[in-house]
């Protein structure tokens, strides 16, 4: 399963409806775009002495995914799906749904619009 970056920010704040969607996995995988956001994310945080450790830890657990030449090629038709069927999305979810259809895994996430990339499974909870 692939993390999106709103089910990194659950996991790292123990929600336990999302322990239960993950513990069918036993190792989870972070799309290098949701790693970008979340650290992002935490340079304005007043947490983030407390909070990077844990993020630290998770990838340390789960598969990094990295964006590759390959990658590029999946991008490329999602987001050409998309404008044909004039239902954009935001840039990194067209990434992040690229690796997944790359990767053939789902995407445990709460946006719902990567929902409208076709062969990619979403996972919420």
């Amino acid at each position: 399963m692939i993390l999106d970056t709103n089910a990194i920010s659950s996991l790292i704040s123990g929600d336990p409806r999302l322990e239960v969607v993950l513990a069918v996995s036993l190792r989870h995988h972070l799309p290098v775009i949701a790693l970008g956001e979340y650290r992002f994310g935490l340079r304005a945080s007043k947490y983030r002495h407390v909070i990077e450790p844990l993020l630290d830890r998770l990838e340390q657990e789960s598969q990094v995914l990295a964006v590759t030449a390959a990658t590029a090629q999946f991008y490329a038709d999602v987001r050409h799906e998309l404008m044909v069927a004039g239902h954009p999305i935001p840039e990194n979810d067209v990434w992040i749904a690229a690796i997944a259809r790359q990767h053939d895994l789902p995407i445990v996430s709460r946006d719902e619009h990567l929902r409208r990339v076709k062969g990619v499974t979403v996972i919420s909870w």
